[in-house]
């Protein structure tokens, strides 16, 4: 009888000291990495009472720390360059016995740092909406468990099922325009009451949202991609996340996130970064502010949390051999945070290219937080990359405003001329319009003729081109359409479909035309040096005729933006420091040779590229 209660008591006492792990991230590392140091989120139902015991060649239990919440521990570890890949046990340990094990592993890394080669100018990025991109994959439209289950295409703000095997099954396409970079938008998972299709309230930063797909999934799709001669760029977001998040209803320490029983939205008024006369209070909000009430602001000023971002953002660099990373929000988490989270992850990737999101039409402060950028305030940014906002405001009205001294194309000439205040303004993503803002062309007013211009623009400008899905096929909507509109399906991605852009099955023939142009642009720029990291000058525009020329040491382009209703004679004699004596110049959208005489007839709001001979 003694023994059977023995028995139950050990059996009681075990079940009572389990426990219960819940999350460890991340659940895997690698060996060699440069920085040595690892953090370990554990959770798990009382593991603070529990101590941690690892015994691996190699790997040393540096220090554990305790927060508020008996629920966490976070462990901090070396691992050392005597350490191999393989598994281990971290036991967990209350009153001499273990109550729980997580077997961790290490990994060995299957490329070298260097190896992890970021996007450049000798791209174009092509930017998918996921959701409105594709269906590969019917059978996870709808996920059991899951807060938001409708699959609606007739519901703009509803999920339409696009997922990550729709956007495998036509990297044959994207390779075929000439697109040589990938930028979906988040696929982590956005387990939301509404609206989840978009990605940026995320809900947990290491899983795959189910609807989109799995891990391997995404792990194919990169690999895939790498095979059509794509890079893969992963959409990073570092201010926010879901309100649904799963340790919302378990934050580690209060501080986890900023506002947490008060739930107060940001000012936006991201000049306090770099204003010498803002408040404090101004400045607090902007950055602990909640994005919006769905998505509350992570406190990047918690070391333990801003640890574990810097290491969520490395773990998919390093699981999905990414090839760019674009940072949404980029100035709202606290700007020491994001010099510091750019300089650990150049650490590990020296060659790694990274774009943030500052969307203003002022370009100093988009330079502020460019890598190399001297600032009064001797900020030091360390972002390689930022998107040119500014002229990204500017394209349109330049091309829809009539020509004064100061309206007009004239706005793109002083636009280009603040590339004085950028450390690197080749290393500026210029963009037409993307998942957040109108499509170009209806902000042309659906002129195709002045399309082709934006598009001659955008190929043709010094940076590193981003084009938005569907906009090779003139896609456009009311102008004054919300984000479900602007995010529209694409096109033949979808059972049921009447139009494929895929195949060119019932697209018009001026879509047919536009989609040939862009194609024909796109691989006309892979092979051109000149425009991709050439040297650039322009001429200040007179007339509705904006001339400038990109060249290098073994070719000249002369480009022509032409907003003329009517046949214009355009006089070289201007331009005669950068014709030379080249009598004759090949027209890359006509795909003839066509001779430079004293002046050039241009066509109606019509562009020309001329590959001086």
């Amino acid at each position: 009888m003694k023994k059977v209660i023995n028995i139950f008591v050990f059996l009681f006492l075990a079940f009572q000291l389990n426990a219960e792990l819940s999350h460890v991230e991340p659940s895997n590392w690698w060996v060699h990495m440069k920085e040595s140091k690892l953090q370990i989120l554990v959770h798990g139902k009382n593991i603070s009472e529990t101590t941690p015991i690892i015994n691996y060649p190699g790997v040393d239990l540096i220090k554990t720390i305790h927060v508020g919440n008996p629920n966490y521990l976070f462990l901090y570890l070396d691992i050392t360059p005597k350490a191999q890949s393989g598994s281990f046990d971290i036991n967990f340990v209350k009153n001499g016995n273990t109550v729980d094990t997580y077997k961790y592993e290490l990994k060995k890394r299957l490329y070298d740092s260097d190896d992890f080669i970021g996007f450049n100018n000798s791209d174009c990025i092509y930017l998918v909406q996921p959701d409105r991109f594709a269906n590969g994959n019917t059978k996870n439209d709808s996920i059991p468990g899951t807060r938001e289950t409708s699959v609606d295409r007739d519901e703009p703000y509803y999920r339409h099922g696009g997922d990550i095997q729709g956007l495998i099954d036509h990297l044959d396409y994207m390779q075929d325009m000439g697109f040589t970079a990938l930028w979906p938008n988040p696929l982590m998972e956005n387990d939301q009451d509404n609206q989840s299709y978009h990605g940026y309230a995320i809900t947990d930063f290491y899983k795959v949202d189910p609807r989109y797909g799995t891990l391997d999934d995404y792990k194919k799709l990169s690999t895939e991609a790498s095979k059509h001669g794509i890079k893969l760029i992963m959409d990073v977001i570092l201010n926010h996340c879901g309100i649904h998040h799963w340790w919302m209803n378990d934050l580690p320490c209060k501080d986890w996130v900023n506002y947490p029983d008060k739930h107060t939205v940001t000012n936006h008024r991201r000049s306090t970064n770099l204003d010498p006369h803002a408040s404090k209070s101004d400045a607090d909000l902007m950055s602990k502010g909640w994005f919006v009430e769905s998505m509350p602001d992570m406190n990047v000023n918690n070391d333990l949390f801003a640890d574990y971002l810097i290491q969520n953002t490395i773990w998919w660099i390093e699981t999905l051999k990414l090839g760019g990373i674009r940072i949404d929000t980029y100035p709202y988490p606290g700007k020491e945070f994001m010099s510091h989270w750019c300089q650990r992850v150049l650490k590990e990737y020296p060659k790694m290219n990274m774009v943030g999101e500052e969307w203003t039409n002022n370009p100093i402060i988009v330079s502020y937080w460019q890598q190399d950028k001297q600032n009064s305030d001797n900020y030091k940014g360390h972002l390689p990359a930022l998107f040119d906002f500014p002229m990204q405001l500017t394209i349109a009205p330049a091309l829809m405003e009539k020509e004064t001294f100061g309206t007009g194309l004239v706005r793109l000439y002083e636009m280009l001329a603040n590339d004085f205040i950028y450390a690197h303004p080749d290393n500026l993503v210029t963009f037409l319009g993307n998942h957040d803002c109108s499509r170009y062309l209806p902000q042309l007013d659906n002129n195709v003729n002045l399309a082709k211009n934006a598009m001659v623009w955008l190929f043709t400008m010094r940076g590193i081109p981003q084009f938005y899905y569907g906009d090779e096929i003139l896609m456009t909507h009311p102008k004054d359409a919300g984000h479900g509109i602007i995010r529209s399906d694409f096109p033949g991605g979808f059972a049921g479909d009447t139009k494929n852009a895929f195949t060119g099955k019932g697209l018009t023939s001026e879509e047919k035309d536009f989609q040939q142009f862009v194609k024909t642009l796109l691989h006309w720029r892979t092979k051109t040096p000149a425009v991709q990291t050439g040297k650039m000058i322009h001429f200040a525009p007179v007339d509705g005729v904006y001339v400038y020329f990109r060249f290098n040491n073994d070719s000249t382009v002369m480009v022509v933006i032409n907003k003329n209703t009517e046949k214009y004679p355009l006089k070289l004699d201007r331009f005669k420091r950068y014709i030379g004596e080249s009598s004759k110049a090949w027209d890359i959208i006509n795909n003839k040779t066509i001779s430079l005489n004293k002046s050039l007839m241009l066509s109606p709001e019509t562009p020309m590229i001329l590959e001086l001979k």
